[in-house]
């Protein structure tokens, strides 16, 4: 039996809009390269191109976490001996805010020409105004913050571990010695 290969239908691609405003970087990012590849579609296929055009707003407005905004920086190369510079995640912010997202997104994409054509159809602004109000954009929300423990930096005890549900005294197994219990040393 041969493989069933979808036809791609360039002609009705869609646009979608998505606000970056208080969206966290690598998140927003993941969410924008599977719509760029057509990811969430039923016709996915690695090698073709069947994703739609995004539209990302508000990009001066992107979060990073932890402490990337004041460490980490972007290298770029001149090509030419001692051409390399680095930029700072403000120095970057205050000039071209739209390479943040652009330099996250291009990193999840495949690293050959069916990257660069991915790349093509991802539009982004730093502020709130885009020129394609004519394709009719459809809103896509931000999918937003994990609620795990860690990501609400919420203190956990090396001992005791959250659990999902509450289990009766009664119930529990006996927990063995170790190190975290505050039984006495004998």
């Amino acid at each position: 039996m041969k493989t069933h290969l979808p036809k791609v239908d360039v002609q009705r691609r869609a646009w979608r809009v998505i606000d970056a405003e208080g969206a966290v970087l690598g998140r927003l990012a993941v969410q924008v390269a599977d719509a760029l590849r057509g990811k969430d579609k039923p016709v996915f296929t690695p090698h073709l191109d069947a994703g739609d055009f995004v539209v990302v707003i508000n990009a001066e407005k992107v979060v990073l976490t932890g402490n990337k905004e004041s460490q980490k920086s972007y290298m770029s190369y001149s090509g030419w001996r001692g051409g390399e510079r680095y930029r700072s995640v403000p120095e970057v912010r205050a000039n071209h805010p739209e390479r943040l997202i652009l330099h996250a997104v291009k990193g999840m994409l495949p690293k050959n020409r069916l990257g660069s054509r991915l790349l093509t159809k991802l539009k982004v602004y730093a502020g709130a105004a885009h020129p394609h109000d004519a394709q009719q954009p459809a809103v896509t929300a931000y999918a937003g913050l994990s609620t795990s423990p860690t990501r609400l930096k919420i203190p956990i005890s090396p001992c005791r571990r959250p659990t999902l549900f509450s289990v009766p005294a009664a119930a529990r197994l006996p927990r063995p010695v170790s190190a975290c219990s505050t039984a006495p040393a004998r």
